[in-house]
């Protein structure tokens, strides 16, 4: 079973778990490239670069679902583009506490918002990119 098999508003843990695994390897994929692209200087550096990179990647799925999932009930709007917002804003807040800094977290939580906004907005009306 997929994220979007999963009605929106509930079962917000194993959505929570699609997404977290989602994220999890995507920051692992990111950082082999970055390992590759910009070698370190040991093995500890490239473990810490990975743990830091992938944590983050999962930490950020694990917010946006949560958060999308708890609009959703919340608001009493399972199908609500704005709860896609509000997800994608919490996750840019997470961005801006990690970097420490204001202006970080604010264009995040506009750029990932928006961009959540519209893919469901896509999703619902049946965009296609390709």
């Amino acid at each position: 079973m997929g994220y979007w098999d999963i009605p929106e508003g509930t079962d917000c843990v194993q959505k929570t778990w699609i997404v977290t695994k989602l994220g999890t390897a995507l920051g692992l994929v990111g950082s082999a490239y970055h390992i590759v692209v910009f070698n370190p200087d040991s093995a500890l550096e490239a473990l810490q670069r990975t743990t830091k990179a992938t944590v983050t990647m999962a930490t950020m799925g694990a917010i946006f679902s949560m958060a999308t999932c708890l609009s959703a009930q919340a608001r009493e709007a399972p199908e609500d583009p704005v709860n896609y917002f509000i997800g994608g804003c919490a996750t840019g807040v997470f961005l801006g506490a990690r970097t420490h800094s204001a202006m970080t977290g604010t264009s995040a939580c506009l750029c990932l918002g928006t961009l959540a906004f519209f893919t469901k907005v896509g999703k619902m009306e049946g965009w296609k990119l390709v």
